[in-house]
């Protein structure tokens, strides 16, 4: 007897620790609507296929500034430690060294050098090779093939993101749905098992009654208790169960985990039968499947692919400007052999690599050729899914027929048996019967529902809906 009662405390401080927590815990009350578009906001893996978006944009802006112009500037400061320039044990100067005159268009005009320089050098026998500093800018700009391919391949990239993001949307929205409708169904059992275990406890009542009156015997009684036990175990099974959905929704919504849930649309509203069967009558646009978009996507790769083979074989441009100001340190000035501006152009062009680049630019062709294949194997695949993604749905919606016609009925045969056995003229097998019949029609009506819904969801997935 210690067993049973430690179960029971230990239960009623679980539901006594939850209701505390509840107190405290934000509410959100979210339609079916309403919640994916919450979990498309708040769900992390949205946010990592919305980042990835944004990688790839930066990834082609990257590519785009190597085309754009580079510019950087410098500083460069040179000290030769004393040291003097001295040729053949002769001091050198500038007026040695330089002529005395220059002939410009006919005219002779002479060239004087100051006399502080002179006399430096023949006193220290050499030319002084002073400290100096070099402040450069320069602005550079090249461009290739390769280059330009390269920020296509970027774009398709950033398309190939977009998709990715979009189909995550897809498949965050039908997870939610599919979660949704479970937690809903799952209320519905709970209600259901409870109005069945509300019966059976009226009959095991009137039995145990019947009992001390010596009507019925004994174990009568014991069976229908057994069968009170079975199915109050049936409806906390269930209850932890839907625990968990809610568990699970709260994670799929990337709400806080703290958050009470409270549905606000039906499983009538969820199901549709009549957009389910609409479903199956619109036809197939491939084109809006995003895994066929994907293909079409890593096709226009494959070109571009191809395309940057050839780009070997295309030249490279290149220009730069620069700007340098040389400056000595120290009273006697030295050489200044750096021009202050400067401009530059080249052209190279690849002649002979062995026969690399056309190694390379067949082997783009074959995987071309590859990409191709896929996308047409993979658009067949897509046609004959959906037909049989149709005939799922189809035959889903008549079990969900026909398992809300014997739910209905058996529920009904069970409240005839039950007023029967009120009155001695139905058996306790009769009842034990019906109330096991029930509870199968109830497994079979959620796995019906489930199955249209998993079949819908499938479906609308595939159309990209």
């Amino acid at each position: 007897m210690k067993a049973p009662k430690l179960i029971l405390t230990m239960a009623l401080a679980c539901l006594c620790g939850t209701a505390v927590q509840a107190q405290d815990r934000p509410v959100l009350r979210l339609s079916l609507q309403e919640a994916q578009d919450y979990a498309v906001e708040h769900n992390y893996s949205m946010r990592n296929a919305s980042l990835e978006v944004k990688k790839a944009e930066a990834s082609r802006w990257q590519t785009l500034s190597t085309m754009l112009p580079q510019v950087k500037a410098g500083f460069d400061y040179q000290n030769m430690c004393g040291y003097e320039m001295n040729l053949g044990g002769r001091s050198m100067s500038m007026s040695s060294m330089m002529p005395d005159s220059v002939t410009i268009g006919g005219i002779t005009m002479p060239i004087s050098f100051p006399s502080s320089s002179t006399s430096s050098s023949e006193e220290s026998g050499g030319i002084p090779m002073n400290p100096s500093g070099t402040f450069s800018i320069t602005a550079s700009i090249a461009l290739t093939g390769a280059q330009i391919v390269g920020t296509m391949l970027n774009k398709i990239a950033i398309n190939m993101a977009d998709i990715s993001r979009q189909q995550t949307e897809q498949t965050t929205r039908s997870s939610v749905k599919s979660i949704y409708t479970s937690i809903l169904i799952m209320e519905q059992t709970v209600g259901l098992l409870d109005s069945s275990l509300l019966n059976m406890q009226q009959l095991l009542e009137t039995t145990e009654a019947s009992v001390r009156a010596g009507a019925a015997e004994q174990i009568q009684a014991d069976k229908l208790s057994v069968q009170v036990a079975s199915l109050r175990n049936s409806i906390n099974s269930t209850r932890r169960s839907l625990t968990m959905l809610y568990n699970s929704l709260i994670l799929q919504l990337g709400a806080d985990v703290n958050s009470q849930l409270e549905l606000t649309t039906t499983v009538e509203q969820v199901l549709n039968v009549d957009y389910a069967a609409h479903l199956t009558m619109g036809g197939f646009n491939i084109e809006n499947n995003y895994n066929y978009k994907l293909l079409q996507q890593n096709e226009r790769l494959s070109e571009r692919q191809m395309t940057l083979a050839w780009m070997d074989f295309t030249p490279t441009l290149s220009a730069y400007y620069q700007y340098s100001d040389k400056t000595y340190f120290g009273k006697d000035a030295g050489f200044n052999m750096t021009p202050p501006n400067m401009i530059g152009a080249s052209v190279s062009l690849p002649i002979f690599q062995s026969g690399t680049r056309m190694a390379k630019i067949k082997g783009a062709k074959i995987s071309l050729q590859e990409t191709q294949n896929s996308k047409q194997q993979a658009e067949d695949g897509l046609k004959v899914q959906y037909n049989q993604l149709c005939y799922d749905l189809i035959s889903a919606l008549e079990s969900y027929q026909i398992q809300r016609e014997n739910l209905d009925v058996t529920r009904r045969v069970f409240t005839n048996t039950s007023e029967k056995y009120k009155f001695g003229h139905a058996s306790n097998l009769e009842v034990t019967n019906a109330s096991t019949d029930i509870i199968t029609a109830q497994s079979n009506y959620i796995q019906a529902v489930m199955s249209v819904v998993s079949a819908q969801v499938a479906l609308e997935n595939l159309l990209g809906n």
